[in-house]
């Protein structure tokens, strides 16, 4: 971890301290000089947030839903555990 400080130096110190660590820097805390807390900059996301056109293109390469067979599997699976369509009943 980083530097070492105590619970009042944090208390007394806290914007100096949270400006150190937005620069990257890392904390042990302590009270009592025992270490009870890490204080570490927030972990940014490692890849850029996806766009839409990412997850058009994602689903454009999945394959084709074969609509028989789906209707065929959603109806069996009605019979076995009843109708969950909010529309027909």
């Amino acid at each position: 971890m980083g530097d070492t400080i105590g619970q009042r130096e944090l208390r007394n110190d806290s914007g100096a301290i949270m400006r150190r660590v937005e620069q990257g820097e890392s904390f042990t805390i302590t009270r009592g000089g025992r270490p009870v807390a890490d204080l570490v900059p927030h972990a940014r996301p490692e890849s850029p947030q996806r766009t839409l056109g990412d997850l058009q293109a994602d689903f454009r390469g999945l394959p084709a839903v074969d609509e028989a067979r789906w209707r065929s599997e959603r109806e069996q699976i009605d019979e076995l555990l009843g109708d969950d369509d909010p529309l027909t009943g």
